[in-house]
C-alpha cells in the first residue's frame, strides 16, 4: 500500500479485520450449513460481471467498476446468510478494475467496503423477516410479494447508508477533510439507485427462489445491466465534457494568470441570473460552461498584450478586441457547447449596438450573451484585483442597474439583483471548476466552491486591467472600458 496515508492504511486495516470477522461464521468448521450451491452460483455471476473491466477488448466501455453491480450483491444479501452473502462480494471485487492508483490499496479497501455492507443488508433483511416473504420453489410457497418490498427497501436502504458512510470515512482520511465535508452529499446522491438497485436484486431473488430457479433471474440482471451501460455511458460523456472544459479554462489561466478564478465565477453568476429568468434546467449547464469559456479567446491573444503594464495602444485595443472571435473559433467544433458558442462570440456587444466584434444592438444579441455580460460585470467590479479592493456587492449591481438600458439588458441585471439579494455572493476571489454540479437556487453563491485563490499578479491601477475594464472612477461608461 505504498503511496497511502497513514490515516487512510488505518481506515482500510479496521475495515479489512471487520470484513474477516463477517465472513468467520461461513466459513469451516463453522459453515457447515450455507448453501454453498447458491454461493457458489452469485459468486460466479457477480465476478463475471467484473471480469469485463479488467479485458482490453472492452476498454473503458464496460458499465461498472470494481464491485459495483450491486443488484447481484443484494440478491446475495435476501437469499443467503449475511456470512454467506459477504463471501459473495470478495472475488468480483478483488478481480475488479480499478483505474487510479494506488491499485493494491484501493482494490482491497473496496473488497472489505463491500463485505461490511452486504453483510449489513443480509442481516437487516433477515431482522425484518425478509427471507420468509421469498417464498420457494413448491407450489404453496408463493412469495408474500406486497410484504417483501418493506424488507427489502430498508436492506437497500442499510446498504446505501453504510457504503455512504465508509465512501466518506475513507475520503476524509485518505483527503484529510473534515468527516463532515467529506460525508456531504454522499448519501443524496446515492440514495435513489441504490433502492433502484435494491427493487433489482428483490426481483432477482424472487425468481431465483421460484419454481423456474437461478436460469430466470439472468431475465431481471441482464436489462439491468445493459441499463447500468448506458447510465455509465451517459456519465462518461458528460465526464469528457467537463475535461474538455476544465482543460481550456486551464490553458486561459496559464496564459492570464491576473484573472485566474474570475471565468469560473463568470459561470457561477449566469446560472444564479438563468434561474431567475425561469431557464429550463438542460440549458443551464450550458449556460455555466458559456459563463467558464467566455474568454477562452484570450488564448489566441499575444502574452506581452495580456501583460502589459500601462495602458493599451490602439492598435493592442484591437487585438483585444478580436478575443470574443478568436474564443469561437476554438469552440466551433465542440458540438456540446450549442448556445454557449453565441455567448462567447457576443459577450461583448452592448444593448446600444456600441459593443463588438459585430456591433448587435437589443434583442439581435443572444440571450446566453447577454446574461454572460452582465456576470462578467460584476464580478470584474465586486473581485479584489492587487491593485484595488473589489467593490462591494450594493455598489456594483447599482453601478449595472445605472447601465441597463445602454450596456446591459435590463432584464438580466434585475435577475442579478434579485439572484444576489436572496441567495448572497461570495465577493472573494472563490473559484469553481468544471467539475462542480449547477449550484442550486438556494445556494450561496460561493459556498462549497473547492479551491481558494488569490488573485496573482501586480497590475497598476490604470482601469485597464481588469477581466472586462470595469475599472477607474466613472466604472461602465463607455470610454473608459477595456476589452480585455
Amino acid at each position: 500500500m505504498r503511496g497511502t496515508g497513514g490515516a487512510a492504511r488505518a481506515v482500510i486495516l479496521a475495515a479489512v479485520i471487520c470484513a474477516v470477522l463477517c465472513v468467520r461464521p461461513a466459513l469451516p468448521p463453522d459453515g457447515t450449513e450455507v448453501p454453498w450451491g447458491t454461493v457458489g452460483l452469485l459468486t460466479g455471476l457477480y465476478l463475471a460481471c467484473e471480469l469485463p473491466g479488467r479485458c482490453p477488448c472492452f476498454g473503458s466501455s464496460v458499465p461498472i467498476g470494481a464491485g459495483s453491480f450491486f443488484p447481484l450483491l443484494l440478491a446475495a444479501a435476501f437469499l443467503l446468510p449475511p456470512a454467506a452473502a459477504a463471501l459473495v462480494a470478495i472475488p468480483g471485487s478483488l478481480a475488479g478494475r480499478v483505474e487510479n492508483a494506488p491499485v493494491a490499496a484501493r482494490r482491497v479497501w473496496r473488497t472489505a467496503q463491500l463485505v461490511i455492507t452486504v453483510w449489513v443488508a443480509s442481516t437487516v433483511h433477515g431482522l425484518l423477516g425478509g427471507g420468509a416473504t421469498l417464498g420457494g420453489p413448491g407450489p404453496g410457497l408463493l412469495p408474500d410479494f406486497p410484504y417483501a418490498v418493506l424488507p427489502a427497501c430498508v436492506a437497500a436502504l442499510a446498504f446505501s447508508l453504510i457504503l455512504t458512510a465508509l465512501d466518506g470515512s475513507i475520503l476524509a482520511a485518505a483527503e484529510r477533510l473534515p468527516v463532515r465535508r467529506a460525508w456531504s452529499g454522499l448519501l443524496p446522491s446515492s440514495l435513489g439507485p441504490h433502492l433502484v438497485h435494491g427493487l433489482a436484486g428483490l426481483m432477482t431473488a424472487l425468481l431465483w427462489r421460484s419454481s423456474y430457479g437461478p436460469l430466470s433471474a439472468l431475465f431481471v440482471l441482464l436489462p439491468m445491466y445493459i441499463s447500468c451501460w448506458v447510465f455509465s455511458q451517459y456519465h462518461r460523456q458528460q465526464a469528457a465534457h467537463r475535461a474538455t472544459i476544465r482543460a481550456l479554462v486551464q490553458a486561459v489561466d496559464i496564459k492570464d494568470t491576473y484573472t485566474r478564478g474570475h471565468s469560473e465565477r463568470v459561470g457561477r453568476a449566469s446560472v444564479l441570473i438563468a434561474r431567475e429568468l425561469g431557464m429550463a434546467e438542460d440549458r443551464l449547464e450550458v449556460l455555466r460552461f458559456a459563463g467558464i469559456l467566455h474568454d477562452v479567446g484570450k488564448l489566441g491573444v499575444p502574452t506581452r498584450v495580456l501583460r502589459k503594464d500601462g495602458p493599451l495602444t490602439p492598435e493592442e485595443r484591437r487585438v483585444i478586441e478580436l478575443h470574443p472571435e478568436y474564443g469561437h473559433e476554438i469552440v466551433r467544433g465542440i458540438g456540446f457547447l450549442g448556445e454557449a458558442r453565441a455567448a462567447i462570440l457576443h459577450h461583448h456587444e452592448r444593448l446600444d449596438g456600441s459593443g463588438y466584434p459585430y456591433g448587435l444592438s437589443g434583442r439581435e444579441i443572444p440571450e446566453f450573451a447577454r446574461v454572460v455580460a452582465v456576470a462578467d460585470a460584476f464580478d470584474a467590479m465586486t473581485s479584489t484585483r492587487s491593485y484595488r479592493r473589489g467593490r462591494p456587492v450594493p455598489v456594483a449591481v447599482e453601478e449595472l442597474k445605472r447601465c441597463a438600458g445602454t450596456q446591459f439588458d435590463p432584464q438580466m441585471v434585475r435577475a442579478l439583483a434579485r439572484a444576489v439579494e436572496r441567495c448572497g455572493w461570495a465577493a472573494e476571489s472563490v473559484a469553481v471548476t468544471a467539475d462542480e454540479a449547477v449550484p442550486g437556487a438556494g445556494g450561496g453563491a460561493g459556498a462549497g466552491s473547492g479551491f481558494v485563490r488569490q488573485a496573482s499578479g501586480p497590475r497598476p491601477p490604470d482601469g485597464l486591467g481588469d477581466a472586462d475594464g470595469l475599472d477607474g472612477a466613472d466604472g461602465l461608461d463607455g470610454a473608459a472600458e477595456s476589452p480585455r
